[in-house]
């Protein structure tokens, strides 16, 4: 059977989100940011939208560094992240795909694969119709525009998804997989980062029908084994893994950026504490128990430092999370020369909470 594969992704999404609730921000270069506790302009852009891009304003910049590039425009609009209303619209979103879908695989707010295969007869033709049909139900109920890539698998929906953005719509059809790709630059493969394609481009490899010139033993030897045999499978659209219904989170963690750098245990205990407390919320909405406790944080000098460890039986008392934390918290101290900026708590080990927890609940 041919498989026909959706990838599903949402143009600017928290922006697009913004421009939802308020269409007066449609003609302005908006910036969606991630504001840290220190105040000011402390903190990064998670999405800005197209007019913005323009001006050179990204995700991940610094909000100081895209505040320069725009200011220029003085109707530059600057909102900090909602992220209960951004949820609410992927959910209001992820139902329409998962309505048209055989097998959903969600795999973020503002993206999902979906199979199509028996819904559409194995047919293109009618894929290309389901896909536009999503995209003005979307549209229609919930203001959003999104973009669909349409191929046999996985790997080629995703790029063709981005291949026509904003509101794209692109089929790439296994016989011509290898046109459209070969035109592609290197960086389109996902997985493909910045300093991977500097090396290509040192060696005059800038397209990919440029690196099909590459074996896979020379590709092996310079990223290793495993990479190597992606970027020789992926370069020529070969991808056999199934969209699958996600499973369930692994782990939950809460961070938070400290209100100042510091190494002082009682500053950081305090901030530990609140921590905990919204991890055990997310346990007990979830109704799950864990059995690994971890710490983490990056230091001052953008280091990442953690500690973990494991309980013998499976909890969700938020005494044990709290005091393991601090434990961990002590251990993780001793001979600490460098102060911390982030600090966060994880749980692992999940499972479901069957009948009585522990004999601490039953009290």
């Amino acid at each position: 059977m041919e498989r026909i594969v959706f990838h599903i992704d949402f143009d600017y999404f928290y922006a697009q989100c913004e421009e939802v609730r308020n269409p007066e921000l449609k003609t302005k270069p908006v910036c969606v940011c991630v504001f840290s506790d220190r105040g000011g302009d402390s903190g990064a852009i998670a999405t800005a939208n197209y007019t913005a891009r323009k001006y050179g304003v990204k995700s991940g910049i610094p909000i100081s560094f895209a505040k320069k590039r725009l200011e220029q425009r003085d109707d530059a609009v600057f909102l900090p992240v909602d992220f209960e209303y951004y949820s609410e619209m992927t959910e209001k979103a992820m139902k329409i795909m998962k309505g048209n879908a055989d097998i959903f695989e969600y795999v973020g707010r503002d993206e999902a694969y979906l199979d199509v295969t028996k819904r559409v007869g194995e047919d293109f033709t009618k894929a290309k119709h389901l896909a536009q049909q999503i995209k003005n139900e979307i549209k229609t109920k919930i203001k959003l525009s999104c973009s669909i890539g349409i191929s046999s698998n996985k790997l080629i929906s995703k790029i063709a998804s981005d291949y026509q953005k904003p509101d794209g719509l692109t089929v790439v059809e296994p016989n011509k997989v290898k046109e459209f790709l070969e035109a592609l630059e290197i960086r389109v493969i996902p997985g493909i980062g910045k300093k991977t394609e500097e090396k290509f481009s040192e060696m005059n490899m800038e397209t990919i029908k440029d690196l099909k010139k590459i074996d896979v033993f020379t590709l092996n030897k310079e990223f290793g084994r495993k990479n190597g045999t992606y970027m020789y499978n992926a370069i020529r659209g070969v991808d056999n893994e199934p969209v699958k219904e996600k499973e369930d989170s692994t782990q939950y963690s809460k961070m938070t950026t400290l209100k100042k750098d510091s190494k002082n245990y009682e500053f950081l205990l305090e901030n530990l504490k609140e921590l905990c407390k919204q991890v055990h919320d997310v346990i007990i909405k979830n109704n799950k128990m864990f059995k690994s406790i971890g710490i983490y944080f990056i230091q001052s000098d953008l280091t990442n430092k953690s500690k973990s460890r494991m309980l013998r039986n499976s909890t969700n008392n938020l005494e044990e999370l709290e005091r393991n934390s601090r434990q961990l918290l002590l251990e993780a101290l001793e001979n600490q020369t460098i102060t911390i900026r982030r600090l966060g708590v994880k749980v692992a080990d999940l499972s479901e909470i069957k009948g009585q927890s522990n004999i601490t609940n039953y009290f």
